[in-house]
């Protein structure tokens, strides 16, 4: 029987929770989007997250992989298998990376230019980029499978074999300079664009006229997306950059690749608040409140949703004197003849 540490324990745990809560959490998610395509039509934030959710399922598919190699540690596969075993887990982990990203930049647009950013809100523009990141990590990948040559990077010692685990100095030359410029144009830049985004959002919804509940909706769904980009993604390519530092592989590597398995479903739960019938349910009960509100005379009341931004309550069809002598009988009078306030109006966020 292999005698695991607590290390391999700890590992295993996450690995299997992550299995067991990531599979159907973004199953849900590419279930609910697809259906939300179908009835309203698709947007950038339903082709982000469908292609956030192949991103994770395909972490998923090699998953029990890793959880095998863990368990008995030992690499049972066909050393060539190494190779193409982390092509596909660092492919899901860097492009989900750069989907948070492009999620990010996309509210932004929408919040501080929102009239231009209309013209190229398109399904098919999103397409195009989401198929660009896709490239572009495949080109990153590749490039270093290329370099690698015919190394498997499958090493044994005594009778026990690893994949991408123990290495010598000439591989130690080709691997740590793969890393740190992955870790730089894969993370680092895409870390300072979200958090530019992110801190723009937060200020200009502060500022806002916004009611409480639309602010905390929005300040929520930014503030999460950029916590979890950091929990998930920093300390695995810290690791990258403190190894070049140290010209060597890094013993917590292993560990701080837990984080970043966490992403597959940590960001179901993003991408379900980026979906505006479940998260207006959630942020109500955080609050307290309904999720549609009506404001009348100063005051907050419940009223019955009412969809896009600001609606004035339509009257009936009447000519147009009698329609100018009510509004301003409306105007002077409440219901019991005191003075009221003009202005009446429906606000959702």
């Amino acid at each position: 029987m292999v005698d695991l540490t607590v290390t391999d324990c700890v590992a295993l745990s996450v690995y299997i929770f992550t299995f067991l809560l990531g599979l159907p959490a973004n199953l849900l998610v590419f279930f609910v989007y697809i259906r939300k395509a179908r009835k309203h039509g698709a947007t950038p934030n339903v082709v982000y997250a469908l292609n956030l959710c192949v991103a994770n399922l395909a972490f998923m598919v090699w998953l029990p992989v890793k959880i095998l190699e863990t368990l008995l540690k030992d690499w049972m596969l066909p050393p060539p298998m190494c190779p193409i075993y982390s092509f596909f887990l660092y492919l899901s982990i860097y492009v989900s990376c750069l989907f948070i990203t492009a999620v990010t930049v996309g509210r932004y647009l929408s919040i501080a230019f929102p009239i231009v950013y209309k013209r190229y809100r398109r399904a098919r523009l999103s397409c195009y980029i989401c198929a660009s990141l896709w490239l572009l990590v495949m080109a990153h990948l590749g490039i270093g499978l290329v370099a690698e040559g015919d190394a498997y990077f499958v090493v044994v010692e005594n009778d026990v074999s690893a994949c991408y685990d123990h290495f010598n100095a000439t591989q130690l030359k080709v691997l740590l300079p793969l890393r740190l410029e992955m870790a730089v144009v894969l993370f680092i830049f895409p870390l300072i664009v979200t958090s530019f985004c992110t801190l723009r959002c937060v200020l200009l919804v502060w500022r806002s006229n916004l009611p409480c509940l639309g602010k905390r909706r929005v300040l929520a769904v930014a503030l999460s997306t950029l916590a979890v980009f950091v929990i998930c993604y920093a300390p695995y390519n810290a690791s990258h950059i403190v190894g070049f530092v140290q010209h060597k592989s890094v013993e917590w590597r292993t560990i701080a690749m837990l984080t970043s398995s966490c992403n597959v479903f940590l960001e179901p739960v993003v991408m379900l608040m980026l979906s505006p019938v479940v998260s207006r349910g959630i942020l109500g009960r955080m609050c307290g409140q309904q999720s549609d509100f009506r404001w009348s005379d100063g005051s907050r009341h419940q009223g019955k949703p009412i969809s896009g931004f600001t609606n004035i309550k339509a009257r009936p069809t009447m000519s147009k004197k009698m329609q100018t002598e009510g509004e301003e009988k409306k105007e002077s009078q409440g219901c019991n003849g005191e003075q009221k306030k003009p202005t009446i109006f429906h606000i959702q966020v």
